[in-house]
């Protein structure tokens, strides 16, 4: 799958705005541009404009909306920037892909994803038995040099890579078939194991991409990462996995909700 650098779909040739209907207040003290930028991304995120669709040149962009052609360049400047759309020579504005936003809760990045419509897809880098690391040991609460399984995996949505995910896991743990990892998410393969997932803790970070995980995530050298580290534990209290993961920051972002403490 790594070899797939295309949309995962086939390009739409003809404009895919026609059936849209943009409710541009002109009266608003929000710029147009910027009106037509949100709309436009909510209809990114949303499926409604797919990855390899046009929208057409901004000057029949602009006779479409009744916009002037600058408003319209601006908006799309705004999501050419934030990395959804891109400027074709002869072709004209063609959607990329649309950012993915993930529930910060104890799920899967598959389901999510799948969730989310963003066709997931997953290359297997690596999958052995290798003695557990100190902080590895650690996180899952085993002898320092005790068998560990170790999971590489790249994360793909639309063919395009979006998440290069390292997973320690107690050996013997569980049936970790590549074809099967290849096809479905590891905590579905955990529930269909009898293993219930019941908590995890978790660290978000920052950072910028080494050489090599730029070229694994299609990403310039120095580009920003969102990192996560997370321990998982089952229903019993166990440590059950392990994991370190990189995902692109122009295609990732974790979303939740902030409570008022009472």
């Amino acid at each position: 799958m790594a070899k797939n650098r295309g949309y995962g779909r086939a390009e739409t040739t003809t404009p895919a705005l026609g059936s849209l209907d943009f409710a541009l207040d002109r009266g608003s003290p929000v710029p147009l541009y910027y009106q037509l930028a949100q709309q436009l991304e909510a209809a990114i995120e949303h499926g409604v404009l797919a990855p390899g669709n046009l929208l057409g040149n901004e000057i029949d962009l602009s006779v479409r909306l009744g916009l002037s052609r600058p408003t319209v360049r601006q908006a799309i400047q705004t999501l050419v920037d934030k990395g959804l759309l891109v400027r074709r020579r002869g072709v004209g504005t063609q959607v990329v892909h649309s950012q993915v936003k993930r529930p910060l809760e104890l799920s899967s990045l598959y389901d999510d994803l799948e969730e989310a419509g963003q066709g997931p897809t997953t290359q297997v880098v690596r999958n052995e038995l290798v003695p557990a690391a100190p902080d590895v040991a650690a996180a899952l609460g085993i002898a320092e040099g005790g068998e560990v399984t170790v999971l590489e995996r790249l994360r793909f949505t639309h063919g395009q890579p979006v998440a290069f995910l390292c997973n320690y896991l107690p050996a013997g743990l569980l049936d970790l078939d590549t074809a099967r990892l290849e096809a479905t998410g590891l905590y579905r393969m955990m529930r269909s194991a009898g293993i219930t997932l019941h908590s995890a803790h978790q660290t978000i970070g920052a950072r910028a991409a080494t050489a090599e995980e730029a070229s694994r995530l299609d990403e310039k050298e120095g580009a920003a990462l969102l990192t996560m580290q997370r321990t998982a534990y089952d229903d019993t209290g166990r440590p059950v996995e392990y994991g370190t993961h990189v995902y692109r920051a122009s295609r990732y972002a974790f979303d939740f909700q902030l409570l008022v403490r009472p």
